[in-house]
């Protein structure tokens, strides 16, 4: 059965989180927040959550209340990185009680953003209330990785992007799941879409003429990726 961006599967004690989407509903076009809570709520009382993430980011707000909603569940929950968790969606990866990432999976923390307009105070002030997101974002880290706080905010002053075996070495993960078929890479339209900066070896090797895939070139990606 092909799974949509977004779902919810109960199944007895358990229930299965997809989300396999954008975040935020507005100019993202993905899941908001309060979709994901009212379905979030159908579940009702489960032993184990599993949550399944390929996600390129998107509002910070919305993944904020994403993030507070499974915190606030009482299950055991398992999150599995199938592929992207950039952005915002790394932060709502950090509500698992376990953290698993696919050996071909990307993690992705950097500052937060805003397109905004007005005056020079309004300006000013709403580059505090950045600062204070930021804050938020950076002590979310802190607290599930045990890195100290000032290390994390400079790693999202740098936007760094960590493969499984970093993101496991740095406590943002506790395990790696062999790799998926879905291999985790930058393609062109998301790097215009948010503005992201991948390393070289987070790129995707298409032909910008054909979009399709290289598969000499893919070869090449997953080993500089230490893909084995």
């Amino acid at each position: 059965m092909k799974k949509k961006k977004f779902e919810i599967l109960l199944k007895g004690k358990k229930a299965e989180i997809w989300i396999y989407e954008d975040i935020g509903d507005t100019w993202i076009g993905g899941i908001s927040a309060k979709a994901f809570a009212e379905e979030l709520k159908k579940v009702g009382k489960v032993d184990t959550l599993n949550i399944y993430l390929n996600s390129q980011g998107g509002s910070v707000m919305d993944g904020l209340a994403i993030y507070n909603s499974l915190k606030r569940h009482k299950a055991h929950k398992i999150v599995e990185i199938d592929g992207f968790a950039l952005s915002i969606a790394a932060v709502v990866a950090m509500a698992g009680d376990e953290i698993r990432m696919a050996k071909n999976g990307a993690i992705m923390i950097h500052n937060p953003w805003v397109v905004t307009s007005g005056t020079a105070d309004e300006l000013r002030e709403q580059a505090d209330a950045m600062d204070k997101v930021g804050e938020g974002l950076v002590n979310t880290f802190a607290d599930r990785t045990g890195l100290d706080p000032l290390q994390i905010s400079e790693m999202m002053d740098a936007e760094t992007w960590l493969t499984a075996t970093e993101a496991q070495e740095n406590g943002f993960i506790d395990e790696i799941t062999d790799e998926k078929q879905m291999a985790a890479w930058v393609p062109e339209f998301s790097r215009d879409k948010f503005g992201y900066n991948p390393p070289e070896k987070f790129i995707a090797p298409n032909d910008k003429k054909t979009k399709k895939s290289n598969l000499k070139s893919l070869a090449e990606w997953k080993k500089r990726l230490a893909i084995k």
